[in-house]
């Protein structure tokens, strides 16, 4: 997560993968066992503006969509 005001600065990094292959979607396909993040859509439309959909490739084969909720406080030893 970048900083709002200045997007040079890190808040938070994920020590886990936030994507991974766990369909069978995502597993069978072109190149399998494989996820990768193409676009990011923040849902002000429904009046909710921590929510995310992150819109990501599968297997190199379908493209799926994944819910982000940021929470209000993050961890502090996401660093």
């Amino acid at each position: 997560m970048l900083s709002e005001q200045l997007p040079q600065v890190i808040r938070f990094r994920s020590r886990q993968p936030v994507l991974i292959p766990e369909l069978s979607q995502e597993r069978q396909g072109i190149v399998g066992n494989v996820v990768f993040p193409t676009g990011i859509d923040r849902r002000d439309d429904i009046g909710s503006p921590d929510r995310y959909d992150v819109y990501y490739g599968m297997a190199d084969d379908r493209i799926g969509v994944a819910r982000l909720d940021v929470p209000e406080h993050l961890p502090s030893d996401g660093l």
